[in-house]
């Protein structure tokens, strides 16, 4: 019996999304852009998954939802957005912590050697940013904060609502990459109050190489990909509709079980950890109660 414990890398496609991926290639395989009547039956498939995924988000409007490659992308985007803004007003900080992915942490020191300060806060021996020490931090120079809502190592949670409502009073916007939340927890970005926030369809049992990035009304967003008018103007490229399709179907059914699967996970992770700490020198490398349902970040 192979056990397999990687999902936050990637998880397995979902059958249901597996299916509509399949529908969606064979029967909707116009061009989204096209005014043709095949073209047209795509848009209107398109749109569709834009509306629900931003419904699965708490967003209020189906524009505020850009579809890209994945969740790096999308935190490129919004990380290169907010900065190419600050620039223009002379605002060149950006503060971050120390522990985000890498699809956040390279963007921020390819600003770094464009001239941007960029601040990297440590967290705690429990993995969680301190709200005083972003405060300490924030002035007028500041043009992005950018803090990730779950931790892909140790599956800690961050302080994101708390963070937003501090940089709102100093008009200061902020990007969360919830990659390794969505679909795992209640994600809700209008309630988390933050600008920009990036989610990833392999992570919860869509296909690879599709995402989606959710921005703020008012929050700049400057395309990273040149070409045509795809995703109003913000994303070049023919939309991978089938794969789109797919995410869709993939959210909405891990958000539909998500009552009974975060409780039987979470009491596989508290069983995993009781059995752990059995062992001579071992350390939980996390908060005890803020962190994912299935991540267990374990150390000796």
């Amino acid at each position: 019996m192979q056990v397999y414990a990687d999902n936050a890398a990637t998880t397995r496609l979902r059958p249901a999304a597996l299916d509509t991926y399949i529908k969606t290639a064979r029967e909707f395989y116009g061009n989204p852009s096209s005014l043709h009547e095949v073209g047209q039956a795509a848009k209107e498939v398109l749109e569709d998954c834009r509306a629900r995924i931003a419904r699965a988000l708490g967003a209020t409007n189906a524009d505020r939802i850009i579809f890209t490659s994945g969740g790096s992308e999308a935190d490129n985007q919004a990380i290169f957005s907010a900065a190419r803004a600050g620039a223009r007003k002379g605002k060149r900080k950006i503060i971050s912590t120390a522990i985000e992915h890498h699809a956040v942490l390279h963007p921020l020191e390819r600003l770094r050697e464009e001239g941007f300060e960029v601040v990297l806060l440590p967290v705690g021996e429990n993995g969680i940013v301190s709200v005083k020490d972003l405060e300490r931090e924030l002035s007028d120079e500041v043009c992005l904060v950018s803090v990730m809502l779950a931790n892909n190592e140790i599956g800690t949670l961050q302080p994101v609502k708390e963070i937003s409502a501090l940089c709102k009073a100093h008009k200061i916007p902020v990007h969360t990459d919830a990659v390794q939340a969505v679909g795992h927890m209640p994600v809700n970005a209008t309630e988390l109050g933050v600008d920009y926030l990036a989610l990833s369809a392999h992570k919860f049992g869509g296909p690879r190489g599709c995402g989606a990035l959710f921005v703020k009304a008012g929050a700049p967003v400057f395309p990273l990909i040149e070409g045509g008018a795809q995703e109003r103007n913000k994303r070049a490229g023919t939309e991978n509709l089938p794969a789109i399709a797919a995410m869709t179907t993939a959210l909405e059914e891990a958000l539909s079980m998500l009552p009974q699967t975060a409780q039987k996970v979470s009491a596989l992770r508290d069983k995993l950890i009781a059995g752990l700490r059995k062992i001579p020198h071992g350390i939980l490398n996390c908060d005890d109660k803020l962190r994912l349902p299935g991540n267990v970040g374990f150390g000796f």
